[in-house]
């Protein structure tokens, strides 16, 4: 019997060396508006370190809820939150579960319009407020565009008290998680579809990165992208962090997404440099992302920190 087992335990040690240990896949919760971009972010991640990436794309008030979800019912979520905003990632910081926060990238919000309407800056709130122009956004509170979109109807009494709530009342919530939405067609870019193809809409109030993304799919090559007028114009901060829990290789995917060569596939699709102040950090996690936005603002200053971070290991 013992012959037998110690044959058995040399098959099985000659199997463990033979064969690789299988790899967990690094697990990444983004933002919809960020699918395109930081699906080629982990594409390059994998080719660089040969770390799988596992994506997963959606309404970041969505996307959070569904991480608090997850860590209530198995004390695990995703590696990495990549959201449209700060406020959704800084909840789940103040919850105890994530790292703190860092401002990785910005986008803006437009008006992508429909073609032949003749909109410009100028005239684009009064053409928000006609009654027979059909105006779409996103879903506030589900999906950061759609709180942005929100914004920027309060910004708009600026010229008139009750602006806000005239466009907040025939706003079209199309997109963002809202359950009485039209389907969208599998393949079909939502802009697309509902600008052109549907026509349910003349004017949607969408990101910038979306609108480019929109007049790059077929079908999309006419829709207008009309920016904002100053007394209308709505940045939008996203935010980035680590989870509770997380793989030390999330740590490493963050680092990417903050390095010049995440910075750089970002920036290829519309993306904007980080413009907010770094939160107050803890732990090795926070840390390093914090670096990784000193990298953004100052890559001489980037070089000098990180050599003192390998210093001080």
């Amino acid at each position: 019997m013992k012959k037998h087992f110690f044959a058995f335990s040399l098959i099985a040690c000659a199997v463990g060396v033979i064969l690789p240990t299988q790899a967990f896949a690094v697990k990444l919760y983004g933002a919809g508006s960020l699918r395109d971009s930081l699906t080629e972010v982990a594409e390059s991640f994998n080719e660089k370190y040969g770390i799988t990436v596992e994506t997963r794309f959606g309404p970041s008030g969505l996307t959070r809820e569904f991480i608090e979800q997850e860590f209530s019912k198995t004390g695990k979520s995703a590696d990495v939150f990549a959201s449209a905003d700060i406020d959704n990632p800084q909840t789940l910081f103040k919850e105890g579960l994530s790292e703190p926060v860092v401002n990785f990238t910005s986008n803006r919000m437009t008006a992508v319009v429909r073609s032949g309407l003749g909109i410009t800056s100028d005239n684009l709130l009064d053409f928000l407020l006609k009654p027979e122009i059909k105006l779409a956004t996103s879903t506030p509170v589900a999906d950061p565009s759609g709180d942005y979109a929100w914004e920027i109807f309060d910004k708009a009494n600026q010229i008139k008290s009750n602006n806000s709530q005239i466009l907040k009342n025939k706003a079209l919530q199309l997109v963002g998680g809202n359950p009485n939405a039209p389907i969208v067609p599998n393949g079909k870019n939502n802009l697309v579809y509902f600008l052109e193809e549907t026509k349910q809409a003349d004017i949607f109030l969408a990101y910038y990165t979306s609108g480019k993304t929109a007049q790059a799919t077929e079908g999309g090559e006419n829709l207008q992208i009309v920016e904002l007028p100053n007394y209308l114009a709505t940045k939008a901060n996203y935010g980035l962090t680590t989870l509770k829990n997380a793989d030390p290789d999330g740590e490493k995917l963050a680092e990417y997404i903050l390095s010049p060569e995440g910075q750089e596939i970002l920036a290829k699709y519309g993306f904007s440099a980080s413009s907010t102040s770094v939160p107050e950090h803890q732990g090795a996690g926070g840390i390093l992302l914090a670096v990784g936005v000193g990298f953004i603002l100052n890559k001489k200053l980037l070089q000098k920190q990180l050599i003192k971070l390998d210093q001080d290991r």
